[in-house]
């Protein structure tokens, strides 16, 4: 199957699904949500009705589509909405992604599900990675799991950061070591089931942007979960530490497997960011009029305008081909990291030149450009820096060991 950036008919009526809600329910709450800074349970619990957030939505839109692109195009309307909301209605979603990228097919069935819960009842999921010491640095990662064969649990011991749903949710996906004289290729991922006395919530973090997204630490404490409950299966880990053990290669790492098959959604979220601030601003340059015409007859704005247009068609390319790419296990030269890297820069530049454009008014709270600007930015951050896309792709482009 060859590459093609022409949707088809059910993705086509995707985007307009996804693009009414994002139009008619989150843009108006959007603003109030921002100030709050709490979870917006009323409107995810409008995606839940609709069938937005629902695992059925996630496995038709990822494990079920040929193409790699339903999931770009829907989060490209959901956060062109807006970002907070969007990570909110989407953040289980990660959780979901790890427990599919290294469970078994009996734990995707059982635990995916509970990542979302019903329209009734609502349920969240969260994956923890990132800690106080380890963020990009997954080596670094301390949390520590190990197994008591006289009661078949793992024990585990750590805390985590920057968790989305972190404390908040009903399943988090815990990457964790289980065998630290292998650094990040003795490590494993676990689901944490509901309402586990050993796992609570740290520190909850006001934030620059995405303030409509729950961020937290994650804390446990003799955090003790079934033996079942490490993602894949303990037959398959103890195989797989043989071979790093004996020099072999490994599968690839916990947290990585996960970032790789997410790394292009992320940037289809900056994306539609990036399309929010472009066309704001080229309504309102046609609509703006100083010196008696309106200013986008000026080239120094409507030049603008035209590298918005050209900067987000580009990532929007990107986007799409790493999520194909990435479909079909057709990774050459990191593609999906350089689909997320351009991706973030474009929403960082599109967003700070639509305040350029909209001048005074694009840096008060009354327009929404500045509260896009300040979402776009977490994409140069979170799921791999700038710096760390820029490093895997020197490496995937070089097969040398950059440092």
């Amino acid at each position: 199957m060859d590459f093609n950036p022409e949707l088809n008919e059910d993705q086509l009526q995707i985007q307009q699904w996804v693009h009414d809600f994002a139009s008619e329910v989150v843009r108006p709450a959007a603003a109030d949500w921002d100030e709050r800074e709490e979870t917006p349970w009323p409107i995810i619990k409008e995606a839940a009705e609709i069938g937005l957030y629902s695992w059925e939505f996630m496995a038709e839109a990822m494990m079920n589509d040929p193409t790699g692109l339903t999931m770009p195009v829907a989060l490209e309307e959901l956060f062109w909405g807006d970002a907070g909301i969007g990570l909110s209605i989407m953040g289980s979603g990660l959780a979901a992604a790890g427990i599919a990228a290294s469970g078994t097919p009996e734990q995707v069935m059982e635990w995916v599900p509970q990542c979302y819960g019903t329209p009734e009842d609502l349920m969240l999921g969260a994956f923890a990675s990132s800690e106080p010491d380890a963020g990009s640095d997954v080596a670094a990662i301390r949390t520590r799991a190990v197994y008591e064969e006289s009661t078949d649990e793992w024990v585990i011991n750590g805390t985590k950061t920057w968790i989305t749903n972190g404390g908040i949710a009903d399943v988090h996906v815990v990457v964790a070591v289980v065998d630290p004289e292998l650094g990040s290729r003795g490590h494993a991922s676990f689901v944490i089931p509901p309402g586990n006395a050993g796992l609570s919530q740290g520190q909850k973090f006001k934030k620059h942007g995405i303030r409509a997204s729950h961020t937290a630490e994650v804390v446990l404490t003799e955090c003790r979960i079934p033996g079942n409950c490490v993602l894949g299966g303990k037959d398959k880990l103890e195989e797989r530490l043989a071979r790093v053990r004996e020099g072999k290669s490994g599968n690839a790492q916990a947290a990585m497997q996960t970032f790789e098959s997410t790394r292009p959604a992320v940037g289809a979220q900056a994306v539609g960011i990036a399309r929010a601030a472009y066309e704001y601003s080229l309504e309102y340059a046609k609509e703006r009029r100083q010196f008696g015409r309106p200013i986008i007859q000026n080239q120094s704005i409507a030049f603008i305008l035209a590298d918005m247009a050209t900067e987000i068609d580009a990532a929007r390319a990107l986007v799409w081909r790493g999520a194909w790419l990435g479909k079909h296990k057709k990774y050459r030269n990191a593609e999906g990291s350089m689909a997320k890297l351009k991706a973030g820069r474009v929403a960082v530049w599109a967003t700070e030149r639509a305040i350029q454009i909209l001048g005074g008014y694009g840096y008060v709270r009354d327009y929404p450009v500045e509260r896009w600007h300040r979402d776009a930015k977490i994409y140069d951050i979170f799921e791999g820096t700038e710096q760390i896309q820029q490093l895997v792709i020197s490496r995937a482009i070089s097969g040398m060991r950059i440092e």
